[in-house]
């Protein structure tokens, strides 16, 4: 495959920013927004652009809040700048109309000292596609507050979105948080949030409760006839198929619209959820008004995921739905097999339709070192988060380091072993970060990311960056970017049986010049072959290593030259047998400026 990237040609799939997105930036300029700049939309955060470079703690972790600071360090250890922070609407409202933020103000504060911004994780109505955190007074009240109904009448532990109750109830609850936020977050910590957590209706196509029932039967909503007959062109293949299949009818109930079966009662139960997450969003931004978007599973295709979250062959449905929402994001894990064909194909599918792309939830290691490479690189993604998914102590067990015997006694969970550690009235310090994890794959890419983030975030405007990411099924990629191809491929040793050293390659690249580049990333070889009139051979006039200073000048760690850029001394016709090899450490981020000959 060539990806084809020309210095000032936007070769992005959807530039075209529908109107809702300009809802999102604030009267007033010093709240965090997304601006659309360049070929790129990107956040802005204290008037200048910010690469999100963060982490997510486990779920329930920022309810303790020891465990919260602990987090916090870790964070800046490992070159994050960013967390992302959970908050549950029974957190903050276990009483009926009684709030309490102390842990939203404890994520604000740790964040102010230790230079990090948050990114809020609204668990309001649904987390899971459940709603285990909507608090006990909405839980016990079925008839104020209903459920779902699935098969056979089975009430689902799922807040019904067709509950005027139920919206209005979160809502309520989200304007305060957000109002709290406004009035105490004065160094804008907070920059993002996210609207609910992987929505949508597990055991069954459609909520079937009685009030479902009467809207399924009720006419489809004008305001999202005119939508799609005015965006009818455009819209997503699978979801036009549907529409398509069912006569393009403009009126008429949901099943004669869009057809009787799981497809069209996929499209209902996004219609509605959409709206739902539309008038809790709306509610928050009229308080503060930063960016918010909705995050999905990240499943493909019909049926593969909870009914009626903004997977990406309904994101015309949410668009019309959900004005307020700026962008869908999914959750991005993994299994090995083919991990570089899924990030590829999973960006390319949420970035087609013309919203900002972020990962909120996603793994870390190779894999997710990879996802962020590429999406950053690629698909100009506004930054990446990774996601701890069990108790950060377990998560260091798992890699094989020991911490403390003081934390890690027998039967203690993780949390349990930080409880009087830390914190200013604590005499028991917090167990320093294991030198190890320095040298773990996100870690060092974060490392590497955040010394090019300006550059990266100033060639994303102009479409003179790209990325890649490869693995053994996908061990090759050609890259027209600038007046040469980039020839990338995993160094000798990696792909075959000894792939498990070094699973994933990964990079992105810089066009500085017309022949003048700079590259970052790990596990890469690089040619690079003119893609212009003139000799056909190009050459490596001017190699080196090196690292950005803190006033933005490029500091040369390392002269490269000999051995160190031979990549093969019996190359093809065209090229010279110099190249590239990144690698974490001195030579993550390298910067070559080429000549040509025959």
């Amino acid at each position: 495959m060539t990806l084809t990237i020309r210095t000032g040609v936007a070769v992005v799939c959807a530039l075209a920013i529908p109107a809702a997105f300009a809802q999102t930036k604030p009267a007033d300029p010093s709240v965090p927004h997304l601006e659309k700049r360049g070929l790129a939309t990107q956040m802005i955060v204290d008037g200048k652009p910010f690469l999100i470079l963060g982490g997510e703690p486990p779920t329930s972790a920022p309810s303790n809040l020891e465990y919260l600071r602990y987090m916090d360090e870790v964070m800046v250890a490992t070159h994050h700048n960013t967390t992302a922070i959970a908050i549950g609407w029974n957190w903050i409202e276990l009483e009926k109309g009684k709030f309490d933020f102390k842990i939203v103000d404890a994520a604000i504060k740790d964040a102010k000292e230790y230079g990090l911004r948050v990114v809020l994780l609204w668990f309001g109505s649904w987390k899971n596609g459940q709603s285990n955190f909507a608090p006990p007074w909405v839980k016990a009240d079925q008839d104020q507050f209903p459920r779902a109904q699935i098969q056979k009448g089975q009430s689902a532990e799922n807040l019904s979105t067709f509950s005027e109750n139920n919206w209005q109830a979160d809502a309520r609850a989200f304007a305060a948080l957000m109002r709290h936020i406004r009035e105490v977050d004065r160094s804008h910590r907070v920059i993002l949030v996210q609207v609910e957590n992987e929505i949508g209706i597990f055991g069954d196509s459609r909520d079937r409760s009685p009030m479902a029932d009467r809207a399924y039967a009720a006419p489809v909503p004008a305001d999202l006839m005119d939508y799609l007959q005015k965006h009818k062109d455009n819209l997503h293949p699978a979801f036009r198929k549907v529409w398509e299949a069912a006569g393009f009818r403009t009126s008429g109930t949901w099943a004669e619209v869009f057809g009787e079966g799981p497809q069209g009662d996929e499209v209902f139960m996004a219609w509605n959820y959409a709206r739902y997450v539309n008038r809790v969003a709306e509610a928050g931004k009229k308080e503060y008004p930063v960016p918010m978007f909705a995050n999905t599973w990240g499943s493909k295709g019909w049926g593969q995921g909870p009914h009626g979250e903004p997977i990406d062959h309904v994101h015309d449905i949410w668009k019309a739905g959900a004005p307020m929402v700026d962008m869908f994001c999914p959750d991005a894990y993994y299994g090995a097999q083919g991990a570089a064909d899924h990030i590829v194909d999973l960006t390319t599918r949420y970035t087609s339709n013309g919203l900002p792309f972020f990962t909120v939830e996603a793994q870390d290691g190779d894999m997710g070192a990879g996802h962020a490479f590429y999406a950053i690189g690629q698909q100009r993604a506004i930054g990446y988060t990774g996601m701890g998914n069990d108790g950060l102590l377990q998560w260091f067990s798992q890699t094989g380091i020991n911490l403390p015997a003081a934390v890690t006694e027998p039967g203690m969970d993780s949390l349990a072993r930080l409880q009087g550690f830390g914190g200013p009235d604590s005499t028991k310090p917090l167990p320093p970060l294991p030198a190890e994890y320095e040298g773990k794959a996100l870690s060092q890419a974060f490392r590497t990311l955040s010394n090019i983030a300006p550059q990266i975030l100033e060639h994303q405007t102009n479409g003179t960056i790209a990325g890649v990411v490869l693995d053994k099924q996908r061990p090759k990629e050609k890259v027209k970017l600038g007046n040469y191809v980039i020839n990338a491929g995993m160094p000798p040793g990696v792909r075959g049986t000894n792939a498990v050293a070094f699973p994933m390659g990964y990079g992105l690249f810089m066009a500085l010049g017309p022949d003048e580049y700079l590259l970052a990333g790990n596990n890469l070889l690089l040619t690079f072959t003119p893609d212009t009139p003139g000799p056909p051979i190009a050459g490596l006039s001017q190699h080196e290593a090196g690292r950005f200073d803190s006033k933005g000048k490029w500091v040369v760690a390392q002269l490269i030259g000999g051995d160190d850029s031979m990549i093969t001394s019996d190359p093809p016709a065209d090229q010279s047998g110099s190249g590239v090899r990144l690698e974490f450490g001195e030579r993550a981020i390298q910067r070559v400026k080429l000549y040509r000959y025959r």
